[in-house]
């Protein structure tokens, strides 16, 4: 067999819609025989149904075969693990055979032999008797087994090649996982039926296309529908926030097929997509098919837990990158409620790496091939209300095969807009598309003012259309930053539609030894590192702090307020009201609730007033607005929190109202308002230990000593009320993000020398307190950072550290700060006043809202699959440390940034996994002015300039006390 020909497949029956039937079905998923070879031209005689498979090993079908011992997975994001020269592929081509034995049902007559994927190239034989072959990994294929299926025992064969001339349209980032990985059906069915929809002014209009018979809506009231009519009624539509589907039946012959109907119209006007002629705004994400044993062979209740956790986080859309999913996947988005983007199996990026030279989208050789893998998604999936858009594919250059793509599209499904990303002329789309463009850039588009095209005509065409980000806000690890800036930029302008952040999971796979492993952990060559782990979600799919906050930007109610005198509460659904929401309001006095009331929100919103909220204890008070579900949904049971809203009462008693950054004040949630706050950060806890400032006093041992607090001769702090200590002093480096390794900034922070400061003390001098003049900086620069600590005592232990920089700091700082070290077994809970209960920092840390917080030191990490800086509570008020010894109280004047950790930084920047990380016997305190903002570097924009860390002065104020 010819693995180089352009050919899709042969031997392959028309695609047809998937269908729920009646017809006799078998599933052939289960135990295989498995054989592989290393190379294509291994002996054909195993598909004689007399072979004996005995020394063959087992492999379970659906899966794939290097994720059961049979070679290794490899992953790469843009560079193709072959040399590029289609159509040619190498002769060390992994090949796995197949062999399944069935028994035929009594009286079975016919069939057809359904696979939903294979990767890359399947040849098939049934009872010696060769079907045909396939290509278009992602895609499913149907042969006539009628004619060669015996009574009793029948034998499957299948030849799986990894590499073909196919490959080269499969370059999709993600792992190369050959195989059989989706279900393999004998069935009787042969239907196929095609409905359309539409919604419009209460009324929809269902048109039956096409179909091998009679077609019914009972509910409606719909018998006998001909293919080739339409009716119209009055119906409730189809939309994410609603989605409402009518069971309708079509009576063929021999069998009886069933399908969902949703009644819903998409359409463009005046350069503003809508939905049943209102404006559509995507909430989006990009998800890949992943599963950390099972690779791209998705159980499903692995898909319907992937559906929940969307909803549950206010994500109303996805795009299915980047090729079209499981079927099954489809219905879920149906039944619960997704918007869709439903991509072709098409990527050519890695000729990117050679000036897109032989690229096969711009390549007639291969037009079948691209069209016929735009054909059988389109049919596969033609019936799915929830498919909005069809995408021609992602990252495959320009070329003549777009228009092909597009042209056959247009004319089979008119009522779907054409997404394709990777031809800024947009000339085959009906939508603009972009990747990973800046805030500005987004916001000149939403005015129309994007760079123009060199042809008028086209650059005209381009400007009346909608825009979405196709792939924003890069989720790799720690991140990503600026979505609430992009959030506010798609509400302000209608020509937005809002967007997909990359991507919904890191594709880490369960490994022995590193947990989770990445791009090279399998020996790969040519790989690209953790650049693979870049999801919403861990690989068991626990949330990130990314796709907690997402839940915040992405909230459908938004919370304005008038003090503590009433709040505005603004409907931000597009398609229903609030009914099915209940609202409370909290009053909370230094994270401890005082009073909780149920207020009475209409169902289209609107100024709601708010009972009394003063009263009870003193001390910093916030009024916590919270929407939760009235009752249970098919997506989430009552009382799950869908938003929610904050604004500080009081600040804390006995101290001045001050004027202090957005991160430290109060947070009236919207995602305009989300970095616009204005109220007052308050002072820090007081000490509760009572008597005046004491001296410092010079011992003969050499300590400086004040209380229960001594310090060494060069000014360090050694003991902390009975707790033996190291610290502090001034740090200016964290463990690079990924996003500061990819974006630069790591490489510049390193050659400046940040992560090997040396620390040099000028003096040291006791009295009524103790001041300790030093000055930090890396070798080789004559830049630096003075530092001046200044101690007072009066039973609780108080530093005020003034910084000061020297010389022209290039770039952006880490962060600044104190770190210090205390007995690992002194501290094993934290407890905070201040945002929480997750991680922030100044671009990230949306969904902290302010509270009594309380977590043990392991709870306080951030598992991400590639160790990096991460944990950080930002703007705390006070924290107590405690553990079996006692303990220590932290307060700011007015907040300070905290992390605590059982390793030191050197130790988090070295590790590569999770398991590098190993506990030691002292615990790691950081005490935080700021940090560097987070951004979204791997891919898209740093951090915006308003959360960029300069080296300037500042002073850090903060209070010991014993706990």
């Amino acid at each position: 067999m010819d693995l180089e020909t352009f050919t899709p497949g042969a031997g392959r029956l028309a695609p047809r819609a998937a269908l729920r039937s009646d017809a006799p079905a078998l599933s052939l998923n289960g135990t295989w025989r498995f054989r592989l070879s290393p190379a294509a031209d291994a002996p054909e005689d195993f598909a004689d149904p007399g072979y004996d498979d005995s020394g063959w090993d087992d492999l379970p079908v659906p899966s794939h075969w290097n994720l059961h011992g049979h070679g290794a997975p490899a992953y790469t994001n843009v560079a193709f693990p072959i040399p590029i020269d289609p159509p040619r592929v190498p002769n060390e081509n992994p090949t796995g055979d197949y062999r399944r034995a069935f028994d035929l049902p009594a009286g079975w007559q016919g069939g057809r032999l359904r696979f939903e994927g294979a990767e890359s190239f399947a040849r098939v034989w049934l009872n010696g008797h060769e079907l045909g072959f396939s290509t278009g990994s992602r895609l499913p294929v149907e042969y006539d087994a009628g004619p060669y299926l015996r009574p009793g025992r029948n034998v499957l064969a299948v030849r799986v090649h990894q590499w073909s001339a196919a490959t080269y349209l499969e370059d999709q980032d993600m792992w190369w996982l050959p195989g059989i990985f989706r279900d393999v059906t004998l069935t009787r069915s042969t239907a196929d039926v095609y409905v359309r929809a539409d919604y419009r002014d209460g009324r929809g209009t269902l048109a039956y296309l096409e179909g091998p018979g009679p077609l019914s809506v009972p509910e409606l009231g719909v018998t006998g529908l001909r293919p080739g009519s339409e009716i119209t009624a009055e119906v409730e539509p189809w939309t994410a926030e609603t989605p409402r589907l009518y069971e309708a039946v079509v009576a063929g012959d021999g069998e009886t097929v069933r399908l969902r109907i949703g009644f819903r119209t998409i359409t463009i006007e005046d350069g503003v997509l809508l939905a049943n002629g209102r404006p559509l705004l995507l909430k989006g994400v990009n998800r890949h098919e992943f599963h950390p044993e099972h690779g791209r062979a998705v159980p499903y209740e692995t898909m319907r837990e992937d559906v929940l956790l969307m909803k549950r986080h206010n994500v109303n859309a996805v795009r299915t990158s980047h090729y079209p999913p499981h079927p099954r996947f489809l219905d879920l988005c149906d039944e619960l409620g997704l918007w869709v983007i439903d991509e072709c199996d098409l990527e050519t990026h890695g000729f990117g790496e050679v000036g897109w030279r032989g690229n096969p989208t711009d390549d007639p050789r291969y037009a079948d091939a691209l069209l016929d893998r735009m054909r059988r998604m389109v049919e596969r999936d033609k019936n799915h209300p929830s498919v909005i858009m069809w995408s021609l594919g992602n990252e495959a250059g320009v070329g003549r095969n777009l228009a092909v793509m597009a042209d056959w599209t247009r004319e089979r499904d008119p009522s779907r807009p054409l997404h394709y990303e990777g031809d800024r002329s947009c000339a085959h789309t009906d939508v603009y598309s972009r990747m990973y463009a800046s805030h500005a850039e987004v916001e000149a588009i939403g005015k129309r003012e994007e760079d123009p095209l060199d042809d008028p005509e086209l650059d005209a065409r381009r400007r009346g259309m909608p825009f979405l980000q196709c792939e924003y806000a890069h989720a790799m690890g720690n991140g990503p930053g600026g979505l609430a800036e992009y959030q506010e930029l798609f509400e302000r302008y209608p020509r937005l539609a809002g967007g997909f952040i990359w991507e919904w999971i890191d594709h880490g796979i369960a490994h022995p030894e590193h947990e989770y492993a990445y791009g090279g952990d399998f020996g790969e060559p040519v790989h690209d590192s953790n650049f693979v782990i870049d999801g919403l979600v861990f690989p068991d799919r626990t949330p990130s702090p990314g796709l907690i906050d997402l839940k915040k930007v992405f909230e459908p109610v938004r919370f304005d307020f008038d003090g503590g005198r009433s709040v505005r509460v603004v409907n931000g659904y597009g398609f229903r009201d609030l009914s099915h929401l209940r609202f409370t309001a909290t009053v909370q006095v230094e994270g401890e609730t005082v009073a909780e009331h149920v207020l009475d929100v209409p169902p289209g919103g609107g100024e709601v007033a708010l009972p009394a909220t003063d009263g009870g204890p003193e001390g910093e008070r916030w009024l916590t607005v919270r929407a939760e579900l009235a009752e249970d949904q098919p997506w989430a049971p009552a009382g799950h929190e869908v938003a929610w809203g904050q604004t500080r009462l009081a600040p804390a008693s006995g101290t001045a109202a001050l004027q202090a950054s957005a991160n430290a004040a109060a947070r009236d949630s919207g995602t305009a308002a989300l970095r616009a706050s204005a109220a007052a950060a308050p002072r820090g806890l007081t000490s509760g230990v009572a008597g005046g400032p004491q001296a410092f006093t010079r011992g003969e041992d050499g300590l400086i000593t004040a209380g229960e607090c001594a310090f060494d001769a060069s000014g360090r702090l050694v003991r902390l009320f009975g707790l033996q200590v190291e610290g502090p002093r001034l740090d200016l480096w964290r463990a690079p993000t990924d996003n500061d390794r990819y974006g630069g900034l790591e490489a510049r922070w390193r050659a400046l020398g940040l992560h090997r400061l040396t620390h040099r003390v000028d003096e040291v001098s006791a009295g009524d307190e103790l001041v300790v003049r030093t000055r930090v900086a890396p070798a080789a620069t004559d830049l630096g950072m003075r530092a001046t600590y200044r101690w007072t005592y009066d039973g609780g232990l108080r530093l005020e550290l003034d910084i000061e920089p020297e010389g022209e700091w290039p770039d952006p700082i880490p962060r600044a700060g104190v770190d210090m070290t205390l007995p690992g077994e002194a501290v094993d809970r934290v407890t905070w006043f201040g945002p929480g209960p997750g991680e922030s920092y100044p671009d990230t840390g949306l969904a902290a809202r302010i509270g009594r917080w309380s977590a043990t030191v392991e709870e306080l990490q951030t598992p991400y699959v590639h160790p990096q800086e991460n944990g950080h509570r930002a703007d705390v008020r006070w924290a107590v440390l405690t553990g079996a010894r006692g303990g220590i109280t932290v307060s700011g004047e007015p907040v300070f940034g905290l992390t605590a950790r059982r390793w030191s930084t050197a130790e988090l920047t070295a590790a590569t996994h999770r398991p590098d990380l190993v506990p030691g016997d002292r615990l790691h305190l950081h005490l935080d002015l700021a940090h560097q903002g987070i951004g979204t570097a791997t891919c898209g924009p740093g951090p915006l300039p308003a959360y960029h860390l300069r080296a300037r002065p500042a002073t850090l104020r903060l209070r010991f006390t014993p706990a």
